[in-house]
């Protein structure tokens, strides 16, 4: 098993999970974060620290197309370590329908 970051993350980007992940899988992008699902030691802690609701276990129905987001993404992004403001939009964002329109490739500056 291993923990994915879905679409809410999408322009949000909170970033309270990567404070408590004991191996650093998190990777930034401009607008969202994804976990590096070869290196998640599947321990959960981040999940209930996602304001945004936007972590979530493999084991859940429809993920396998997460699974493969967060590898793709990760691999091309940089590690993230520490905690950041969320975007200015996080709050009217966290919730909204259709964010994979917003989506970018578009590396973060990861630290």
């Amino acid at each position: 098993m291993t923990y994915v970051v879905t679409d809410n993350c999408i322009a949000c980007k909170y970033t309270d999970c990567v404070e408590v992940c004991p191996v650093d899988c998190f990777y930034e992008g401009e607008n969202m974060l994804v976990i590096h699902p070869d290196e998640c030691i599947d321990c959960g802690v981040c999940e209930p620290e996602c304001p945004a609701d936007a972590i979530r276990p493999d084991t859940e129905p429809d993920m396998e197309t997460w699974v493969e987001f967060n590898r793709k993404w990760s691999e091309a992004w940089p590690v993230i370590i520490t905690k950041k403001d969320q975007l200015p939009t996080a709050e009217e964002m966290d919730g909204k329908p259709n964010k994979m329109e917003l989506f970018s490739e578009a590396p973060g500056e990861g630290g």
